[in-house]
């Protein structure tokens, strides 16, 4: 006799997601470099309907936040467990200027079925 597999959180989770009615979620992915081009892209995920989510700080420009370096490296502990959190929340993974092997999204349990990449040119196509 065989027995049903538990269900994973994962699964749990889209199937509420698809009762709720959501959106899409997509994760912005990236170097913090391209903070411009994360947000064009934010632009243009919200703008075809889905809910975007993306890293909230650019540590790389001056804030008072993370001027003292012990704590700054301790909000980066907390800020990258938080956008692996955002990675199994989302429904799509869209990649903004860097290469598909990053070191977030290296764990396959972590990466949403669809994993998508944004150019330059896409998110700027006049430029």
């Amino acid at each position: 006799m065989s027995y049903p597999q538990p269900r994973t959180p994962e699964e749990t989770l889209a199937d509420a997601k698809k009762q709720l009615g959501l959106p899409l979620v997509v994760v912005i992915c990236g170097s913090t470099r391209f903070m411009t081009e994360m947000a064009e892209a934010d632009l243009r995920e919200t703008e075809a309907g889905r809910i975007v989510v993306k890293p909230g700080c650019d540590m790389k420009s001056p804030h008072a936040l993370w001027s003292d370096p012990v704590e700054a490296e301790a909000l980066k502990v907390r800020l990258d467990a938080l956008h692996r959190a955002k990675i199994r929340l989302a429904d799509e993974v869209l990649v903004v200027n860097v290469r598909l092997s990053s070191p977030s999204l290296r764990s396959p349990r972590m990466v949403p079925p669809v994993l998508r990449s944004a150019s330059r040119a896409l998110c700027h196509p006049q430029g």
